[in-house]
């Protein structure tokens, strides 16, 4: 089973999300969509919790309330952590989970240690904790039918991207061709007129053969 929980600091609301256990953290390690960026208090065992990041938003510019609300969701969800002060939560993209073979249930390491980053956490904040736990809602989730479901989605949106994008450079091409062929037309008709010969009258060549 899979908790969620709803995060209103910022409009639209986000979602938050972590496994009840750790066999269920085990799926999520699998599961989390790439962008999704991963929670755990550092140093300390806790609950793995998830951001579903909204596609206008970067992982470098989290707004500081959202990041806070995540951050304390992780604290109280661990055991020992929750007793603490001054705790240090650290989050990183799951995509940059590694994960091997030898490793314990719900363990995990990096990829990239550069892509993890640290927030302080100086105490338990029990309005922030009690907020996010009146939109808790727990679901079973099919792990494999929803990452097919998003690839599909994310594979259509490609494809309208992809699309767009040639039909903007076929239009930008047209237009660049319009271009060069009015230059051409303005060269050809707007250049320096030949210098006009006078016209001699009858007489004046009557008089050039005299």
């Amino acid at each position: 089973m899979v908790l969620f929980f709803s995060s209103t600091v910022i409009d639209p609301p986000v979602v938050l999300y972590m496994g009840r256990d750790k066999v269920e953290n085990e799926d999520l390690i699998k599961y989390a969509w790439p962008q999704d960026l991963w929670f755990h208090v550092d140093k300390l065992s806790s609950a793995h919790v998830y951001l579903r990041m909204p596609e206008s938003m970067t992982w470098e510019s989290i707004p500081e309330a959202l990041l806070t609300d995540c951050a304390q969701l992780v604290k109280a969800n661990s055991i020992e952590g929750n007793k603490k002060d001054n705790l240090t939560i650290i989050y990183t993209p799951a995509d940059n989970l590694k994960k091997t073979g030898d490793m314990a249930v719900g363990q995990v390491s990096f990829h990239n240690d550069k892509r993890v980053k640290r927030v302080h956490v100086a105490q338990r904040e029990n309005p922030i904790v009690n907020r996010l736990n009146k939109t808790k809602v727990e679901k079973q989730v099919d792990h494999e039918q929803e990452r097919v479901d998003r690839i599909k989605k994310e594979n259509a949106a490609k494809r309208v991207a992809a699309a767009e994008k040639k039909k903007a450079d076929a239009e930008l091409a047209r237009q660049r061709e319009a271009e060069k062929a009015a230059r051409s037309y303005d060269i050809l008709f707007t250049g320096q007129e030949e210098e006009e010969v006078p016209q001699k009258s009858v007489r004046e060549m009557e008089d050039d053969f005299m």
